[in-house]
Parts: C-alpha cells; structure tokens; sequence
C-alpha cells in the first residue's frame, strides 16, 4: 500500500520532509534533479479508501485463431455464469473488505488486447451482473497469434495503473496453445512474478480427442511449467465444454478467497513426478 504523507503526518512533519527534499535535490548533480517532477508527484499522492479491495484481478481471455466460435462463445458464457454466480458472490462477501477489482481482456498476438470490461469494483450481485453484462454484449473477435508473454505484460500494466489498492494481485490466463510470439515466456513469467502479482492458468484442452498435436503438447504441463507463478499459483486444465464454467467458478472462488489445493488431494499432481516441459519449444 502507498501511504499518504498528507493524512499520515502532522503539517510540521509535512514541512520537514518539504526542506530535507529541497536540499537534497539542491546538493545532488544536475541530471539527478530530472526525478523532481516525480517527488512532488509523490508528496502529492491522496489516498482514497473507497480504492481498498482484497484482489485486483485480470481475467485474461485467449481468443487466438485456434478458439473457434463456439469455444468462444463457451468460454464467454463460463466466465458469465461464474462471475454471476453464489459461490464467487459469497467469496467475495467473507473477504476482510468484502470487494474486489476485476478486469476482463481479451488476447491473442504481440500488443493485441482488447480490454472488453474495465476495471469495475464487485461487491454484490448487481455490481457482478454489470460487470458480466459488458462481457455477453461485447462483440467476439479472433486473431491469429498467441503471445503469452505479450499478454501477461499487458496484463501487470493494467494492475500497476490502475486507481486499486488490492491485498493481492492475481493475474487469471486463459489459453489453449503455448506462447509462439513476444520472446521468452518464462523470462517475462519470472519478470511479472518478480513486480508482485501470482500468475493463474486455465490451460484449455478440449481438442485433445480430436487434435492430436495438443494432447502430444500437454499443454496442463505447460501452463504448470511455463506459465504460472507466485505465491499460491496453480493452473486448473478445463478437458470438455461441459466442464468450462465449473472450471471457471472453482478458480475463481479460489483466486478471490486465497485458497490452496490440500496436498492430500486425489487431483493433485506433483510436478516433480514427471519430465519438466521444453518452455522455449515454441517461443
């Protein structure tokens, strides 16, 4: 959290700070003086308590070439059902503020975003309803590429930007194929998990009957390996249509509450026990 040196100090405090940065900036060299503009910025800063929420979270939506438009529309409807529905709501509500940020981009190639709802503050059904409808009346788009490095940078400037002051922020991509533009992947994962944020994955498999070159990727492995990141971080594969919006309601439930998988769970499998994935295969 920043702090608000108005609020938090008394007005001589206020004057003492004033002179030691004036005389820093009078001793120091000419070029270092450039960064006055951005001190006074910062003296100046308000804080705002209606900005406090528990998350700032992404929701940042695959929609490359090889998401057809009925997966597209699966996908749309998923999200809708589980940001609309009692178990996110009631998440929310036992959160020590009872509110959350969120924001719903869509991506696919190199600086290809597409932000379909902006960042909205839920924290009840009619808030939620809003915020679901800006994504079922947004039209459906499709690109070629996937650049998950490009989108996952895009998606830490949305949270290091906004006006939120989140406990958390959480980071919620969406895939069904691995980064094929925008440089190293994993580089970019570590740089974004580095600036504070935990990176989620919703690896998308519901080709793998019939699209032999996603099942031979593993692309649960990849999210595992390749994308996902920070404290808490996990990746929840979605393997038909019929499963897509349980999926989604579970991962959020989870990304808003700050849950975590119990070890002892049948579902759980350790990355340990298996042959760690080529993350650069495809970059």
């Amino acid at each position: 959290m920043r702090l608000d040196i108005s609020n938090l100090c008394a007005p001589t405090a206020v004057r003492m700070l004033s002179l030691i940065a004036a005389a820093f900036l009078l001793a120091a060299p000419s070029a270092a003086r450039d960064f006055r503009p951005a001190l006074l910025a910062t003296m100046q800063y308000t804080y705002n308590p209606a900005n406090e929420v528990d998350v700032e979270l992404v929701l940042a939506v695959d929609i490359s070439q090889s998401m057809d438009t009925d997966e597209q529309e699966v996908q749309r409807a998923g999200y809708i059902a589980a940001l609309t529905s009692r178990d996110f709501l009631d998440a929310i509500e036992v959160g020590p503020i009872g509110r959350v940020a969120v924001a719903y981009m869509e991506w696919g190639g190199v600086d290809e975003h597409f932000i379909v709802a902006d960042w909205t503050v839920i924290q009840d059904e009619t808030s939620a309803a809003h915020f679901a409808s800006k994504i079922a009346e947004a039209p459906l788009r499709q690109v070629q590429r996937t650049s998950i490095a490009s989108a996952l940078k895009k998606s830490v400037d949305l949270v290091q930007n906004n006006q939120y002051e989140g406990l958390r922020q959480v980071i919620d991509i969406s895939g069904d194929g691995p980064n094929n533009q925008g440089g190293s992947v994993t580089e970019m994962r570590d740089r974004m998990v580095d600036a504070g944020v935990t990176i989620n994955g919703l690896p998308l498999m519901m080709k793998s009957n019939k699209n032999t070159w996603q099942a031979m990727l593993e692309l649960d492995h990849y999210y595992e390996d390749c994308v996902i990141g920070g404290p808490g971080s996990f990746a929840i594969p979605v393997r038909s249509k019929e499963g897509f919006a349980d999926a989604i309601r579970m991962k959020l439930v989870m990304e808003i509450a700050g849950l975590r998988m119990p070890e002892s769970d049948p579902l759980i499998r350790k990355v340990a026990g298996r042959e760690p994935i080529r993350c650069n295969l495809f970059d």
